[in-house]
């Protein structure tokens, strides 16, 4: 997952409410129906729940277990379906607020859902101040140094065009002489970089990167055509072609590059955490509920079979 502004949760979560019904999909205050899913939007989320499993709850650290709570910590700037205010404005929802609220019932904890920038999610793993973290965060080995991982879901990346478009992307050698979007400081403008370098290399024309301020200036510069595409992640690409009806995915690639890249539950270092957490996944992706809560929110192609704690990452160059 990316650095982004504060804002950008707001517009997006803004603009697929607002969205316009199309043949694909009709949005209300408080649902929206997209490919024949119906996506609940209240504030009253009646969320999948997961009961206490006491050896796995006994791995957990003493200084989490003895204050009752599993602090989560998640940033501002990712969208919907994966994190996102419902209607109310106030209440965080999605995918991954979802999966937090599974792991804190297996671990036998009373799940607090914090809100924060990208930047200082970091800032409070560090300190302790959210021992956990979920928000669409990628193993990178340069990561792996301060934090413990444990996979939950694949990461995937969709270039989004215009509906109707009959440009497709497959290889580097499609992006050539395009101008795309993509956020600033992400996996997907790393990868965007590498492969315009390569097309120029090869005698081909670089790709003209554009950004932008958050979510809403992306799709409406895609709209009018100052842009081509935007590279981000999936389960957020895929939601907002469903919902606008003006937009699709014109292709995807793995979050890794030529590695699959994976997106993981986070803690500091050396906490002790990570491995009830990822026990925890594990029994919740034996027993379903797992699969329940991804089937939810139309990512069952992001599903994994079983948590890696600390796989190979994205390489630091």
């Amino acid at each position: 997952m990316s650095a982004g502004k504060i804002t950008g949760i707001v517009a997006a979560a803004a603009l697929a409410l607002a969205a316009c019904a199309g043949a694909d999909g009709a949005v209300t205050e408080d649902k929206v129906v997209a490919g024949g899913k119906t996506v609940n939007l209240s504030p009253q989320q009646d969320r999948i729940t997961a009961t206490k499993v006491d050896a796995i709850a006994a791995k957990v650290p003493e200084s989490v277990r003895q204050t009752g709570k599993l602090v989560v910590g998640g940033s501002s700037t990712t969208a919907p379906p994966l994190r996102f205010y419902a209607s109310d404005d106030k209440t965080i929802i999605g995918v991954e607020t979802d999966i937090a609220v599974l792991i804190a019932g297996v671990l036998g904890l009373e799940p607090r859902l914090e809100v924060t920038s990208w930047e200082n999610l970091f800032v409070g793993l560090d300190s302790g101040a959210y021992p956990l973290g979920l928000s669409n965060i990628t193993v990178t080995e340069a990561r792996k140094e301060k934090y413990d991982f444990a996979t939950y879901r694949l990461d995937t990346l969709a270039f989004e065009g215009r509906k109707g478009d009959s440009w497709r992307v497959t290889r580097p050698e499609d992006v050539a002489g395009r101008t795309i979007a993509v956020g600033s400081g992400t996996n997907q403008e790393k990868i965007l970089v590498e492969w315009s370098r390569k097309n120029e290399a090869a005698g081909l024309k670089p790709t003209d990167i554009k950004y932008f301020q958050n979510a809403s200036d992306y799709y409406l510069a895609l709209e009018s055509g100052r842009i081509e595409a935007y590279l981000g992640p999936n389960p957020v690409s895929a939601y907002h072609a469903v919902t606008s009806g003006k937009t699709e995915v014109i292709g995807t690639i793995s979050g890794g590059g030529e590695l699959p890249g994976k997106i993981a539950a986070t803690t500091k270092k050396g906490s002790g955490l990570v491995e009830p957490v990822a026990e925890a996944l594990d029994h919740l992706i034996e027993n379903g509920k797992y699969g329940e809560v991804l089937a939810r929110w139309g990512l069952e192609n992001e599903a994994v079979t079983a948590s890696e704690v600390n796989p190979p990452g994205l390489p630091k160059s």
